[in-house]
């Protein structure tokens, strides 16, 4: 898991071991701090919510909604609401459908968050499942809400961007390169994409 700041420490250390480039980063930047969110229902529906708008305009949106359906927007009652409160709120009609998508994959018992497969691949599976949750999405969520030690968000412009500069390449890998990079640190590549984004929001003198 890499949900404390001594799991997290001890991952990269693991991989400084066998990167040098990773060394070398945890010298200039020092070691990131875990970015743990609650795992469930309302971790995921502000996932959708924030999707392509800035975290002020998200927030705002998000105070709609819990002033329309009670704090939590639990989705029992977003299901119950129309098109047209839910837009007033500030959702599109797509981020409605990608809403009611998960609320209703939650409230079926089709997809239980507290209770996802222990593969991550399979979990991934699952939750992309949900209308306007892809890939990348999922890894980030089983990655920052449940802790899991090894989801490697290789499609991440700046964890690619950053293995790149990490390890010393010519140019920003692609996603396949990036996710066979990462394969000699397994199971550890969650803390080296914690690290990427740490790296790529430090300004290094």
């Amino acid at each position: 898991m890499v949900t404390t700041p001594e799991q997290l420490r001890d991952s990269l250390d693991a991989i400084a071991v066998l990167e040098p480039g990773f060394a070398a980063a945890l010298a200039r930047v020092g070691y990131p701090l875990p970015r743990m969110r609650e795992p469930g229902y309302e971790t995921l529906l502000r996932t959708i919510v924030g999707q392509q708008v800035s975290v002020a305009a998200a927030a705002a949106v998000w105070r709609k909604l819990e002033a329309e359906l009670g704090e939590g927007c639990a989705p029992d009652q977003l299901l119950s609401r129309d098109f047209d409160a839910l837009r007033a709120c500030g959702l599109s009609r797509q981020k409605q459908g990608y809403a009611r998508s998960l609320a209703e994959l939650v409230t079926s018992g089709e997809i239980d968050l507290h209770a996802l497969p222990e593969d991550d691949e399979e979990a991934i599976a699952l939750l992309t499942q949900v209308k306007g949750i892809g890939r990348w999405s999922a890894e980030i969520y089983l990655l920052f809400a449940e802790g899991r030690p090894d989801v490697w968000p290789a499609g991440d412009l700046a964890v690619q961007i950053e293995v790149g500069r990490i390890l010393g390449l010519p140019e920003r890998p692609s996603e396949r390169q990036t996710r066979a990079l990462a394969e000699a640190w397994r199971p550890h590549r969650g803390a080296a994409a914690i690290m990427a984004w740490h790296h790529y929001n430090t300004e290094v003198l």
